[in-house]
């Protein structure tokens, strides 16, 4: 399995994903998820995978050939970035119609298209395994894709579209470590990418593996605020008062 984690926010985009990939509990692998597309100067597009690991390398594999072989519908050829969220959409179902006809099996995959064309704002859509896709939200400044249950409390609770980017940055790395704390099918290295509104060329990449001293930093850290928290809340007998007991039948 996968977690990955886009976040839109005024100031940006924050793309975080993990590397871990397995088929039963004796195969597990590491594979990248997070895939920066071959654009013209204009643009800047991150692609980020979960599901079936054939069918989203047959998909990252596609859009480069596209864009090599100068397709007339690549990722340099769409003017807005819900064309771009459509046209990934039509690959996806194109390559999971093709194994399930082979097959019988259905090898669904599901992608999260984070990016920005100049002259209009940066976005991050998610894909499904149908082709159909939505978008961020001013309630909802983020998607996921994968294990996101054990990850998605901190970021409702913590992300706003006015969060800077770096806020979102820790915030989302938070939420990556606690997946990976109850779910061992998700794991580092943890890659994350922190793109600043209009620059396309210079978007930030991070790699942290699971010895990294920022990550375990934000482990320790997080986990010793949260034990003070709880030992802060307020004692149960001091301000409750029992009901006068449940009844018997």
């Amino acid at each position: 399995m996968t977690y990955c984690i886009g976040v839109s926010l005024d100031a940006g985009l924050v793309l975080t994903s993990d590397s871990r990939t397995n088929a039963g509990i004796d195969n597990v692998s590491t594979y990248s998820k997070m895939h920066r597309c071959m654009t013209t100067p204009d643009r800047m597009l991150v692609i980020m995978s979960a599901g079936n690991l054939a069918t989203t390398q047959s998909v990252i594999q596609q859009i480069r050939r596209d864009v090599q072989e100068g397709a007339p519908r690549n990722v340099n050829t769409l003017n807005y970035l819900a064309d771009v969220a459509e046209y990934l959409g039509d690959v996806l179902v194109a390559k999971i119609r093709k194994h399930t006809e082979q097959t019988g099996f259905v090898p669904d995959a599901t992608l999260i298209l984070g990016g920005q064309i100049m002259g209009r704002n940066p976005n991050i859509y998610m894909i499904y395994p149908q082709g159909n896709y939505i978008t961020t939200s001013d309630d909802t400044p983020y998607l996921q894709i994968g294990e996101s249950k054990y990850g998605k409390p901190v970021l409702d609770r913590f992300l706003t579209r006015e969060t800077s980017l770096e806020d979102a940055a820790i915030c989302s790395l938070i939420s990556m470590d606690s997946t990976m704390k109850s779910n061992a099918s998700v794991g580092p290295p943890i890659e994350m990418m922190i793109y600043s509104r209009d620059q396309v060329q210079t978007p930030k990449h991070y790699r942290f593996d699971a010895e990294n001293p920022y990550l375990i930093s934000i482990r320790h850290e997080w986990a010793n605020q949260l034990n003070h928290a709880f030992r802060a809340m307020p004692r149960l007998e001091e301000h409750a008062h029992p009901n006068g007991g449940l009844h018997i039948f």
